[in-house]
């Protein structure tokens, strides 16, 4: 399963990312944008993602993804259940997530100068 520390180590590589204690929720952001949040208790976390496209994520693996809060649907946003993913899959959900809020050239940047396993 994947934990809160091994999200840790991925998000806090990226650049301008900073980590912060929220209504007891670990969050990255880049400024004042959340690309990323793991829960309270550690089973789930929420990150960025295209709201045109959520739903049919959820609908294509309902056991893995799940739609946010009501009140955070307005966002770019959907929720992953930890214990379902890899350690693969979380880094690539992670990466995609902080792409989303960080400027294009640091995103280029930065995958242009790491490895692919970084």
């Amino acid at each position: 399963m994947i934990t809160a520390d091994d999200v840790r180590r991925v998000a806090n590589g990226l650049p301008r990312t900073e980590e912060r204690l929220v209504r007891d929720r670990i969050t990255f952001r880049v400024g004042r944008i959340v690309y990323a949040a793991i829960s309270a208790d550690e089973t789930s976390m929420g990150f960025a993602f295209p709201k045109e496209e959520r739903a049919a994520l959820v609908a294509a693996e309902p056991d893995k993804f799940h739609m946010p809060r009501p009140s955070d649907e307005r966002y770019n946003w959907v929720r992953v259940w930890l214990a379902a993913i890899d350690e693969a899959e979380m880094r690539e959900i992670i990466v995609d997530a902080w792409r989303m809020v960080v400027p294009k050239k640091v995103a280029a940047a930065h995958l242009a100068t790491s490895s692919p396993e970084a």
